[in-house]
């Protein structure tokens, strides 16, 4: 990330002029002529997502106009950086942006910035860097860059080599960069462990269910556990998607790469919080040892599950998960999951569904959402429709017995695993086109508006200042000598009397 950013201006430094349309008319006032002609001829408007690069008296780029992105901040600088020549940029001088702001658009060049290349023999680089803007926060920028590359990254590549055993490898390669403790159950270690559930749904895979335990921070700070459903990919199990339904199901273990990304972006900061992250890693795959429809499975806390379809398994892992994390009381559980197509039927691909038992939590994360341009939808929990999750042979049912309401009955199942605040973010974690700074692929959904929220309620402990070291004394003087007592000059000789001469 390094190569997409510069530490300052140079003489070659090409300004970026944000504009709008009311705005273009009196910068076009104070530039020459044929600025003004190149202007008009480009049929430039300072209109959503458009940019014309301004060339000047040598073939060389004299500056860089740029409308407002269509999608907002952080957007509008993210379609720049594969798009403009090489060199250096800055935003213009008179851009007068106060800190959000300018973090926001060093976000979205960085956004822009990103390729998965893992698969590419010949990736094209990005060969423009942007200064940093002033005021910006750059440790932010990075911190959020990062957590949300990760994000892309896993959930983009796909499952063969990104399995269950692969997914721990990259917990565990994030958990040793922030000295973190990892646990991981694999196999039948979960039966014995008391996790069955994660174990029925992943274990006709020839890569072993396994449950992903995080911990890092202050053990007496206030608990924070994250939950990512981690279904490396869905087959749908013996109620077998159809093949345009299974397309996309690497994305399946997006839960997971969200937990992650953010557990990353709050260890970076040294939030001040006792974090916890369980991932249930599994594959939904076919084999003789398939759990099947209408299987009665157990579960870690108790309560005894009718299998309606195995399609709809990754309620099951969540709920072992949410189970172990209520037992230590956090002060707030947050879980991500690509869960259900009714939410995206609801609120679309880009706008993740939230569910929550508290309304505090729920507003603060809705609000910070909206504060970061990361909108979450908040969807109500249902009481009245727990009916349709009710089952003839065992305390519940994992899917409804009606077609209609799937997040809320999927975010009710959830609901009876967890003791304590708990918020639920049923995500899509995945863009289906091509936008700025978003290209087609995972996508980190909501951990924007997560991170505020905790880095807020949980800030950093300031660093103590080292103490200043005390001037050595200073030697004192040495008292100066008193000057010897000038000798008293001797007396002078009387001049002998002259002989008076005779007469």
């Amino acid at each position: 990330m390094e190569n997409w950013f510069s530490p300052r201006a140079t003489k070659t430094t090409v300004p970026i002029v944000r504009l709008t349309k009311a705005s273009l008319p009196g910068w076009l006032r104070r530039q020459p002529a044929p600025t003004v002609r190149w202007v008009r001829v480009h049929d430039f408007t300072a209109g959503t997502g458009r940019h014309l690069v301004v060339p000047d008296d040598e073939g060389g780029v004299a500056a860089v106009l740029v409308g407002p992105g269509r999608d907002g901040l952080p957007w509008d600088l993210a379609g720049l950086p594969r798009a403009l020549p090489p060199g250096r940029y800055a935003l213009a001088p008179e851009d007068d942006l106060s800190a959000d702001d300018a973090t926001a658009l060093a976000l979205g060049w960085a956004l822009g910035c990103y390729q998965f290349s893992r698969y590419k023999r010949n990736p094209k680089e990005v060969t423009s860097s942007l200064v940093w803007p002033p005021g910006c926060r750059r440790d932010e920028v990075s911190r959020l860059a990062t957590a949300m590359g990760l994000v892309r990254d896993l959930v983009t590549t796909p499952a063969e080599d990104m399995g269950p055993s692969e997914l721990e490898a990259a917990a565990r390669e994030l958990a040793s960069r922030h000295d973190a403790e990892v646990a991981v159950t694999v196999g039948d270690q979960l039966l014995a462990d008391d996790y069955p559930a994660v174990h029925a749904v992943g274990r006709a895979s020839d890569d072993p269910p396994r449950l992903i335990d995080i911990r890092w921070g202050d053990p007496e700070a206030p608990k924070v556990t994250l939950v990512g459903k981690g279904v490396c990919f869905d087959s749908g199990g013996l109620d077998l998607k159809p093949a345009a339904g299974m397309l996309l199901m690497k994305k399946d273990m997006g839960g997971a790469a969200h937990v992650l990304g953010l557990a990353h972006a709050i260890m970076d900061a040294g939030l001040h919080l006792r974090l916890r992250v369980l991932v249930p890693a599994v594959e939904n795959s076919v084999s003789g040892n398939a759990f099947r429809p209408l299987d009665v499975l157990q579960t870690r806390k108790g309560i005894t599950v009718e299998v309606g379809n195995t399609d709809a398994e990754g309620r099951l892992i969540l709920c072992d998960a949410l189970e172990e994390a209520s037992r230590e009381e956090p002060d707030v559980i947050i879980d991500f999951a690509t869960l259900t197509g009714a939410a995206r039927i609801a609120l679309g691909a880009e706008v993740p569904a939230l569910f929550s038992n508290r309304d505090a939590w729920a507003q603060a994360f809705v609000s910070a959402g909206d504060a970061v341009n990361d909108p979450l939808w908040r969807l109500p929990l249902v009481a009245r429709y727990r009916r349709h999750l009710e089952s003839k042979v065992a305390d519940v049912s994992n899917v409804a017995n009606v077609r209609y309401g799937g997040a809320i009955t999927a975010a009710l199942f959830l609901e009876r695993f967890v003791r304590g605040p708990w918020v639920h973010i049923d995500v899509m974690a995945y863009n289906l086109d091509r936008r700025p700074g978003r290209p087609p692929g995972g996508e980190a959904m909501g951990l924007r508006a997560m991170y505020r929220v905790l880095s807020e309620r949980y800030p950093a402990p300031k660093k103590k200042a080292a103490p200043k070291k005390k001037a050595a004394p200073k030697k004192k003087a040495a008292p100066k000598k008193k000057a010897a007592p000038k000798k008293k000059a001797a007396p002078k000789k009387k001049a002998a009397r002259r002989k008076r001469g005779r007469a």
